[in-house]
């Protein structure tokens, strides 16, 4: 454990033994789009996933996401939200690369009223897929916006989606999901707002993907601890490949992440996620932080997302590269 927590310093923890190639080739490319380059920062959220067929995945654009016209996106065909908190869907965005500090982040343009998420998805023609009842709130979004309401695609519980030769299914998460009323136009909005009351858009979710190599992959949203982790995460979908969020406060801290990994998912591989921390300083895990104290407890390699790295994982969820 000490031997992958020094390692986690440098980056990430350093990658297993290679096992048996899945049973289709490839890997998938996995690269974070967060705020400051080569760091792990507090707003950091913002992942994206190419399939060795070229499908690309945006998953929680968030706050870090320099709007549609940011470098780093290039082609984009899925947008995946968890929930409509401005840190996910994306209420602003940062100005530029490196704007503020790592532990506040510069995120002063306006993405309100349609989200950065949807402003993307928008953009570059992509499906957003989401759980509970958010699929109308984009399609609204997108019918005001000239975009295609049918976009917007729904995967309740216990259901799936297969767009791209990718497979998505939501999952469990625990975790409110107000609308906030800078969204809602008009007096509607107004009135909501000035009494306080935020918008139903149902349940937040988390998601499981799988990829055409066969790498499951769980991503777990803003979630506490749920039984649904063990009985749905790990024994129905065998992930093998977990983005897990480790800030406390608003989500599970480094302990009960910790926890949710080592004795309820039981992945190969962990990436750390919402740390809501500098996590790295000079793209070392900074020690007395959260993350580092994820990487300490964690009994699965843990992987540091710094800021513009590619990294590639098996099938099997293990990292083959950019860990």
């Amino acid at each position: 454990m000490l031997a992958a927590a020094a390692a986690a310093l440098a980056g990430c923890a350093a990658p297993q033994a290679s096992a048996p190639a899945p049973a289709n080739s490839g890997v998938v490319k996995v690269t974070s789009l967060g705020g400051f380059d080569g760091e792990f920062c507090a707003q950091d959220r913002a992942l994206v996933f190419e399939d060795p067929n070229g499908t690309r995945v945006l998953y929680d654009p968030g706050r870090t996401v320099m709007g549609p016209n940011d470098p780093r996106l290039g082609k984009i065909d899925i947008v995946l939200v968890t929930h409509t908190h401005g840190d996910h869907l994306g209420n602003a965005y940062t100005k530029a690369i490196g704007a503020g500090t790592c532990a506040a982040p510069d995120f002063s343009v306006s993405a309100i009223p349609n989200g950065n998420a949807t402003n993307i998805a928008l953009a570059k023609k992509a499906k957003v897929v989401t759980g509970s009842d958010m699929p109308s709130f984009f399609a609204a979004k997108f019918r005001a916006n000239g975009g295609n309401p049918a976009d917007s695609i729904l995967a309740r519980f216990g259901g799936s989606v297969t767009v791209g030769g990718v497979k998505i299914a939501t999952v469990t998460a625990m975790h409110s999901n107000g609308l906030d009323p800078d969204y809602i136009p008009g007096e509607l909005g107004k009135n909501m707002k000035e009494a306080g009351i935020w918008g139903d858009v149902g349940l937040a979710t988390g998601y499981v993907v799988v990829f055409s190599n066969g790498l499951s992959v769980y991503l777990s949203g803003d979630t506490g601890v749920t039984a649904d982790q063990q009985t749905v995460v790990r024994d129905l979908y065998k992930v093998q490949l977990a983005v897990m969020n480790i800030g406390d406060g608003f989500t599970t801290g480094p302990t009960e992440s910790a926890y949710v990994i080592n004795d309820l998912v039981k992945p190969n591989t962990v990436i750390a996620s919402h740390a809501n921390e500098a996590g790295t300083q000079g793209g070392k895990v900074r020690e007395g932080s959260k993350t580092a104290r994820f990487i300490q407890l964690s009994k699965v390699p843990v992987v540091v997302p710094l800021s513009g790295r590619l990294m590639q994982f098996d099938g099997n969820g293990r990292c083959t590269a950019g860990c």
